[in-house]
């Protein structure tokens, strides 16, 4: 049987990450933090000089030789996003600047118009505060009601209290694809079944979860889906906000300005068709270029043999942990992807954190932009290791060993 480490070259695919060559502390970096933000392979940071050295111009406006060619680009990356998560037209498609924007391009246009006093929006208890707070504002400002799915023991949703939340009050759900704390899947094509039973739209963040798991959006008939490219190997500061075209054409624009816009007077404005109508302004292009190839990369060694390398990762790493004395991971969820946070009976994580980088080792420590979770467990934060295609298990026991190293100095 051929195992995944004869199908994907691991040493060949971390030569194709610059920053990995190199010491940290003096030694060498073993990077676990990518939860947080994944590492850039060379052909993204290439295409992102190529632009800025050859096409650098404003894209859907100039006739000249530059503007079409970044105009080619930028399009032909909303294309391959299109592909990317399963969506049926390219309109559905909205560039942001990340997941929280898209989120909040929700709750401003969507919330604003179609939800009223008395309504209800449902989230979980695993959210990143990005899923929570725009919820949470919208809620003060038009006297709507914000219901909490509880997180069981093993960090897993009670799905029976959130089938009990549901009624005709609801008219939203928004919750994460994948916990970044925890690593939890969630069962996000049952949580839309049955909020579409009760005529509820669902929105899902899929910030973590689109670097490890398959994404079609139709097959799980999702009415938003956001994420972000730097969490795939892509650049800062750009993002996707999928809708539904019916849904998208019903929403009011999220900004006013330059290329969202059809015509304008002084007494009248008439705004531009899809995905245009949200994206006003000048858009962060090179970054929107580089997504492109951030999607090529993954697509030449295969989502699947990625996420079947991380898999391995994920268990051979929590099986070295478990043999850690004093060491629990938070989150023990049946469906995971390659995330651990755990906790040190005796050791504030800060302190792993701060030490374990003095080995070289980056992974991180808080409580990971998810306050409710920690309060949930009672722990004031975890340290989390987060692993991707160019980790190994041999960084893995560089960590088990700088834990034990940490132990032998703070016990």
């Amino acid at each position: 049987m051929t195992t995944i480490t004869e199908i994907l070259d691991i040493q060949a695919i971390r030569a194709d990450f610059p920053i990995l060559d190199q010491e940290v502390n003096g030694r060498k970096l073993v990077y676990f933090d990518n939860a947080a933000t994944t590492q850039k392979p060379k052909s993204v940071i290439d295409t992102i000089a190529h632009y800025y050295n050859f096409d650098n111009a404003n894209i859907h406006r100039g006739i000249h030789t530059l503007a079409e060619r970044a105009t080619r680009d930028f399009e032909a990356s909303r294309e391959a996003v299109r592909e990317f998560i399963g969506a049926s037209s390219i309109e559905e498609i909205i560039f942001t600047s990340g997941t929280t924007q898209g989120i909040n391009l929700v709750a401003s246009t969507f919330g604003r118009k179609f939800i009223k006093e008395g309504d209800e929006i449902i989230i979980s208890g695993l959210e990143h505060h990005s899923n929570i707070v725009p919820w949470q504002m919208l809620c003060e400002e038009k006297g709507i009601k914000l219901k909490v799915i509880p997180v069981t023991d093993l960090g897993e949703l009670d799905m029976e209290a959130y089938q009990n939340m549901l009624s005709e009050k609801v008219k939203l759900v928004s919750v994460n694809h994948v916990s970044n704390s925890l690593g939890t899947i969630n069962p996000i094509k049952h949580i839309i079944e049955l909020a579409h039973n009760f005529g509820a739209k669902v929105l899902i963040d899929g910030a973590q979860a689109s670097s490890h798991l398959t994404i079609d959006v139709q097959a799980l008939d999702a009415d938003f889906y956001a994420f972000s490219a730097h969490k795939l190997y892509g650049p800062t500061g750009i993002g996707v906000l999928y809708g539904k075209k019916e849904i998208l054409n019903a929403m009011p624009p999220y900004m006013g300005g330059g290329e969202m816009i059809k015509e304008v007077t002084f007494e009248k404005t008439t705004y531009n068709e899809l995905p245009y109508k949200f994206e006003a302004g000048t858009p962060n292009i090179a970054d929107v270029v580089a997504l492109k190839t951030a999607l090529e990369f993954i697509a030449q060694h295969g989502k699947e043999n990625i996420a079947a390398h991380e898999d391995m990762l994920l268990q051979y790493a929590t099986k070295q942990l478990l043999e850690i004395d004093g060491l629990k991971i938070i989150g023990q969820a049946k469906e995971k992807v390659s995330v651990i946070s755990f906790i040190m009976d005796g050791i504030h994580p800060q302190d792993i954190g701060v030490l374990l980088d003095n080995q070289g080792i980056a992974v991180r420590t808080g409580h990971h932009c998810t306050q409710p979770l920690m309060q949930r467990f009672n722990i004031v934060g975890t340290t989390r290791a987060s692993f991707a295609v160019y980790n190994t298990t041999e960084e893995i026991d560089r960590l088990v060993a700088g834990i034990h190293r940490v132990k032998k100095m703070l016990l």
